[in-house]
C-alpha cells in the first residue's frame, strides 16, 4: 500500500512526495541517473537523457524507481494496484512498447511536461515483462506531476486510462474514478470551528475544534487514505520557504502512514511506511525519512557528478 501527493507553493514551485508501505524493505537508496547514462529501452521506446533522481534498487546496472524526478521537473511515483492492473503479455506493433519495470524511468528520461507525457501515452503500451527471474513484474499504477498538474496511469484488461488528477493525491485499488467519486462522501467535511446550535431549548455547544470535520475515516485501507490526504492537502495553509514546504510535503502524508499492527497481510507480517520520500523542484532536492529513523534526510542534486555515465548512489 501507499500514498502519494503534490502541491505548489506560492511562487508555483513543485513538491511531491510518498509513503512507500510494505512488509518488507529491498535496499533502496537514493539513485541519480545522469544524462549520459547508458539507458536502453527494453522495447522500441525512445531515451532523450535528462537526468534522473530518485528513490530506486539497481538491478542489472538498471534502476528501478518507486519513485523519482527529472532535471526538467516532471515527476513520478508507482504504487501498488494489485487485482486492477494488467499489463499487456507482449510488445504491440505501432506502438511505444514500455516494460513496466521501466516505466517510471522511461518517463523521466524523456519528458518535460505531464502534458507530453499524456500526448505520448496515447500510443503506449506497457508490457508484462520482468527485468529477470528474481523480480516479477509489480501490479502497479502510477502518479505523474509537474508544477501545472497531476495525471494517474492505470494499465487494466481494457488497456491504457489517464485521469487528470485534480486533487493532487493517489493511493491503491480501486481505479482512481472510484475514488474520486468516493470524496463526494465527505463534502460535509470542513476544518472551521463550528458553532453552537440550538435543539429546542438546548443550546450545544462544541467541546473543541474538530468537529466539522467529524466522519473523515481513519482506517488504513487506500479509500480511507486517499480522503485524509486529499483533505489534508487541500485545506493546508500556504506555506513560503523550503523547511515550511518540505514539512507541510511531509506532515501531509503522515496523516496516511502505517504503524506494525495496524494492517496484517494473509502471512501475519504487517504493512508499515517503509519510507517517506520527496521532491523540491525549488531546490532540486530529495527529501527521505524512514520507519526506523524519522529523520528528514536531504539529497540535492548537486551532490552527484552530472559529467559522469554511471549511475550513483546515497
Amino acid at each position: 500500500m501507499c500514498s502519494a501527493v503534490r502541491f505548489v507553493d506560492g511562487e508555483g514551485n513543485l513538491y511531491f512526495g510518498r509513503n512507500l508501505d510494505w512488509e518488507c524493505g529491498y535496499g533502496e537508496k537514493i539513485v541519480y541517473t545522469p544524462a549520459d547514462y547508458n539507458y536502453q529501452p527494453v522495447f522500441n521506446a525512445e531515451d532523450r537523457n535528462h537526468a534522473v533522481i530518485g528513490v530506486a534498487i539497481v538491478v542489472e546496472d538498471t534502476p528501478l524507481y518507486f519513485d523519482c524526478a527529472n532535471d526538467a521537473g516532471v515527476t513520478v511515483a508507482g504504487l501498488n494496484f494489485p487485482g486492477y492492473a494488467q499489463y499487456a503479455e507482449d510488445s504491440v506493433n505501432f506502438t511505444t512498447n514500455v516494460a513496466a519495470y521501466e516505466f517510471p524511468l522511461w518517463v523521466a528520461r524523456n519528458f518535460t511536461s505531464v502534458d507530453d507525457v499524456a500526448e505520448a501515452l496515447k500510443n503506449v503500451t506497457i508490457v508484462a515483462k520482468p527485468i529477470n527471474d528474481q523480480y516479477p513484474v509489480a501490479m502497479l499504477h502510477w502518479i505523474i506531476a509537474d508544477a501545472t498538474r497531476s495525471i494517474v496511469v492505470e494499465y487494466t484488461a481494457s488497456g491504457m486510462h489517464v485521469y487528470d488528477d485534480d486533487v493532487d493525491v493517489m493511493t491503491n485499488q480501486p481505479e482512481f474514478p472510484v475514488h474520486r467519486q468516493n470524496l463526494i462522501n465527505y463534502i460535509n467535511c470542513v476544518p472551521t470551528m463550528v458553532e453552537p446550535v440550538k435543539w429546542g431549548n438546548a443550546e450545544l455547544k462544541p467541546w473543541g475544534a474538530g468537529l466539522s470535520a467529524h466522519g473523515l475515516p481513519g482506517d488504513p485501507n487506500s479509500m480511507s487514505r486517499f480522503v485524509r490526504v486529499a483533505y489534508a492537502n487541500a485545506h493546508y495553509p500556504d506555506k513560503q520557504g523550503e523547511k515550511d514546504n518540505v514539512t507541510r510535503l511531509f506532515k501531509t502524508l503522515s496523516i496516511a502512514e502505517m504503524i506494525e499492527g495496524m494492517s496484517a497481510l494473509a502471512d501475519g507480517q504487517y504493512e508499515k511506511t517503509r519510507f517517506t520520500s520527496g521532491y523540491s523542484a525549488k531546490t532540486k532536492t530529495y527529501y527521505m525519512a524512514t520507519y526506523d529513523d524519522p529523520t528528514i534526510v536531504a539529497t540535492p542534486v548537486s551532490d552527484f557528478d552530472a559529467t559522469s555515465n554511471k549511475l550513483q548512489t546515497k
